[in-house]
Protein backbone atom coordinates (compact mmCIF):
# COMPACT_ATOMS: atom_id res chain seq x y z
CA UNK A 1 0.00 0.00 0.00
CA UNK A 2 1.37 3.31 -1.11
CA UNK A 3 1.45 6.50 1.12
CA UNK A 4 -0.98 9.31 -0.98
CA UNK A 5 1.24 12.12 -1.86
CA UNK A 6 -0.22 14.64 0.80
CA UNK A 7 0.23 12.44 3.17
CA UNK A 8 3.84 12.51 3.00
CA UNK A 9 4.49 16.16 2.49
CA UNK A 10 3.08 16.62 5.95
CA UNK A 11 5.40 13.69 7.24
CA UNK A 12 7.93 15.31 5.75
CA UNK A 13 7.71 18.38 7.69
CA UNK A 14 8.35 16.44 10.50
CA UNK A 15 12.18 15.51 9.25
CA UNK A 16 14.44 18.23 10.19
CA UNK A 17 16.32 19.62 7.75
CA UNK A 18 19.52 17.78 6.38
CA UNK A 19 18.74 14.66 9.01
CA UNK A 20 20.13 11.11 8.42
CA UNK A 21 17.25 9.47 7.14
CA UNK A 22 16.60 5.50 7.21
CA UNK A 23 13.02 4.78 5.74
CA UNK A 24 11.95 0.77 6.71
CA UNK A 25 9.59 -0.45 3.56
CA UNK A 26 10.50 2.44 1.69
CA UNK A 27 8.02 1.58 -1.21
CA UNK A 28 9.51 3.16 -4.32
CA UNK A 29 11.88 6.12 -2.65
CA UNK A 30 9.33 8.57 -3.28
CA UNK A 31 9.48 10.15 0.29
CA UNK A 32 13.12 9.79 0.44
CA UNK A 33 13.66 11.46 -2.42
CA UNK A 34 11.18 14.46 -2.02
CA UNK A 35 12.84 14.79 1.35
CA UNK A 36 16.78 14.51 0.13
CA UNK A 37 15.31 17.37 -2.96
CA UNK A 38 13.54 19.34 -0.60
CA UNK A 39 14.66 19.00 2.94
CA UNK A 40 18.89 18.06 1.68
CA UNK A 41 18.19 15.08 3.95
CA UNK A 42 20.43 12.13 3.33
CA UNK A 43 19.78 8.36 4.20
CA UNK A 44 19.04 4.65 3.22
CA UNK A 45 15.50 3.02 2.18
CA UNK A 46 14.99 -0.62 3.45
CA UNK A 47 12.61 -2.69 1.21
CA UNK A 48 11.89 -6.17 0.24
CA UNK A 49 10.01 -5.91 -3.01
CA UNK A 50 12.17 -6.60 -5.99
CA UNK A 51 10.42 -3.97 -8.09
CA UNK A 52 10.64 -0.94 -5.13
CA UNK A 53 14.35 -1.77 -4.78
CA UNK A 54 14.51 -1.27 -8.48
CA UNK A 55 12.06 1.79 -8.27
CA UNK A 56 13.98 3.30 -5.38
CA UNK A 57 17.32 3.09 -7.10
CA UNK A 58 16.04 4.52 -10.52
CA UNK A 59 15.27 7.45 -8.41
CA UNK A 60 18.83 7.85 -6.77
CA UNK A 61 17.92 6.36 -3.36
CA UNK A 62 20.51 4.18 -1.83
CA UNK A 63 18.00 1.06 -0.86
CA UNK A 64 19.16 -2.34 0.95
CA UNK A 65 16.96 -5.19 0.42
CA UNK A 66 16.14 -6.73 3.58
CA UNK A 67 13.30 -8.40 5.69
CA UNK A 68 12.24 -5.97 7.97
CA UNK A 69 11.17 -9.28 10.17
CA UNK A 70 15.12 -9.91 10.54
CA UNK A 71 15.30 -6.62 12.66
CA UNK A 72 17.91 -3.85 11.80
CA UNK A 73 21.67 -5.47 13.39
CA UNK A 74 22.96 -3.62 10.43
CA UNK A 75 22.77 -0.79 12.27
CA UNK A 76 24.17 1.07 15.34
CA UNK A 77 21.68 2.52 17.96
CA UNK A 78 21.65 6.33 16.75
CA UNK A 79 23.26 5.48 13.32
CA UNK A 80 20.02 7.72 11.95
CA UNK A 81 18.36 11.41 13.21
CA UNK A 82 15.05 9.98 12.13
CA UNK A 83 14.00 6.46 11.16
CA UNK A 84 10.81 6.45 9.09
CA UNK A 85 8.35 3.62 9.43
CA UNK A 86 4.95 4.90 7.44
CA UNK A 87 2.80 2.14 6.87
CA UNK A 88 4.63 -0.41 7.76
CA UNK A 89 3.45 -1.68 11.14
CA UNK A 90 0.40 -3.44 10.40
CA UNK A 91 2.35 -5.90 8.12
CA UNK A 92 5.04 -7.19 10.51
CA UNK A 93 4.40 -10.26 12.86
CA UNK A 94 6.73 -8.53 15.34
CA UNK A 95 5.50 -5.29 15.64
CA UNK A 96 7.05 -4.51 19.40
CA UNK A 97 10.55 -5.37 18.58
CA UNK A 98 10.03 -3.73 15.36
CA UNK A 99 9.37 -0.58 17.24
CA UNK A 100 12.09 -0.93 19.67
CA UNK A 101 14.70 -1.21 16.88
CA UNK A 102 13.39 1.99 15.56
CA UNK A 103 13.71 3.17 18.82
CA UNK A 104 17.08 2.27 19.19
CA UNK A 105 18.48 2.77 15.79
CA UNK A 106 17.30 6.33 15.66
CA UNK A 107 17.42 9.04 17.61
CA UNK A 108 13.58 10.04 16.60
CA UNK A 109 11.28 7.65 15.17
CA UNK A 110 8.26 8.70 12.87
CA UNK A 111 5.53 5.97 12.44
CA UNK A 112 2.14 5.82 10.67
CA UNK A 113 -0.53 3.52 9.99
CA UNK A 114 -4.10 2.88 9.03
CA UNK A 115 -6.24 3.90 11.62
CA UNK A 116 -8.79 1.09 12.20
CA UNK A 117 -10.98 3.41 14.99
CA UNK A 118 -11.96 6.31 12.22
CA UNK A 119 -15.63 6.44 12.14
CA UNK A 120 -16.55 4.73 8.98
CA UNK A 121 -14.75 1.73 10.39
CA UNK A 122 -16.68 1.64 13.46
CA UNK A 123 -20.01 1.91 10.92
CA UNK A 124 -18.51 -0.99 8.82
CA UNK A 125 -18.25 -3.05 12.05
CA UNK A 126 -21.48 -2.14 13.57
CA UNK A 127 -22.97 -3.31 10.33
CA UNK A 128 -21.05 -6.36 10.80
CA UNK A 129 -18.44 -6.20 8.03
CA UNK A 130 -15.01 -5.54 7.77
CA UNK A 131 -14.11 -2.32 6.41
CA UNK A 132 -12.67 -1.14 2.86
CA UNK A 133 -11.80 2.34 2.93
CA UNK A 134 -9.06 4.03 1.27
CA UNK A 135 -6.56 3.55 4.26
CA UNK A 136 -7.99 -0.37 4.47
CA UNK A 137 -8.31 -0.81 0.95
CA UNK A 138 -8.27 -4.44 0.64
CA UNK A 139 -10.77 -6.85 2.05
CA UNK A 140 -10.46 -9.27 5.21
CA UNK A 141 -9.64 -12.15 2.99
CA UNK A 142 -6.55 -10.54 0.97
CA UNK A 143 -5.40 -7.71 3.02
CA UNK A 144 -1.23 -7.86 3.33
CA UNK A 145 -2.09 -6.57 6.90
CA UNK A 146 -1.22 -9.41 8.95
CA UNK A 147 -2.86 -6.89 12.17
CA UNK A 148 -4.92 -3.39 12.63
CA UNK A 149 -4.12 -0.85 15.34
CA UNK A 150 -6.09 2.19 16.66
CA UNK A 151 -4.47 6.15 17.05
CA UNK A 152 -5.54 4.81 20.94
CA UNK A 153 -3.63 1.48 21.01
CA UNK A 154 -0.42 2.82 19.45
CA UNK A 155 -0.10 5.59 22.68
CA UNK A 156 -0.42 2.32 25.17
CA UNK A 157 2.53 0.38 23.02
CA UNK A 158 4.85 3.53 23.15
CA UNK A 159 4.23 3.79 27.15
CA UNK A 160 4.90 0.09 27.66
CA UNK A 161 8.16 0.26 25.76
CA UNK A 162 9.23 3.31 26.88
CA UNK A 163 8.93 5.67 23.84
CA UNK A 164 8.59 9.28 24.61
CA UNK A 165 5.75 10.80 22.34
CA UNK A 166 7.12 13.72 20.83
CA UNK A 167 4.07 14.83 18.86
CA UNK A 168 1.16 13.01 17.23
CA UNK A 169 -1.69 13.66 14.81
CA UNK A 170 -4.07 12.16 12.94
CA UNK A 171 -4.10 12.75 8.81
CA UNK A 172 -7.72 13.00 6.99
CA UNK A 173 -7.26 13.61 2.73
CA UNK A 174 -3.54 15.01 3.99
CA UNK A 175 -4.91 17.50 6.36
CA UNK A 176 -3.66 17.70 10.27
CA UNK A 177 -6.40 15.74 12.57
CA UNK A 178 -5.31 17.37 16.15
CA UNK A 179 -9.02 16.91 17.69
CA UNK A 180 -10.23 13.41 18.18
CA UNK A 181 -8.30 11.91 15.87
CA UNK A 182 -8.77 8.41 17.03
CA UNK A 183 -11.82 8.88 15.37
CA UNK A 184 -11.90 11.85 12.71
CA UNK A 185 -8.39 10.41 10.92
CA UNK A 186 -7.58 7.28 8.48
CA UNK A 187 -4.08 7.70 9.50
CA UNK A 188 -2.22 7.99 12.52
CA UNK A 189 1.12 9.47 12.40
CA UNK A 190 3.35 9.39 15.72
CA UNK A 191 6.80 11.25 16.14
CA UNK A 192 8.79 9.77 18.99
CA UNK A 193 12.25 8.92 21.16
CA UNK A 194 13.41 6.77 23.51
CA UNK A 195 12.27 7.62 27.03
Amino acid sequence: MTTPLKNLEVIARLVPRGARVLDLGCGSGELLAYLMRERGCVGYGIELDDANVLASTQRGINVIQLNLEEGLKLFDDHSFDVVLQLETLQHLRNTEKMLRETARVGRIGIVSFPNFAHWPNRVSVLRGRMPVTKALPYEWYDTPNIRVGTYADFEVLARKNGLQILDSFGLQDGNMVRTLPNLLANVAVFKFERG
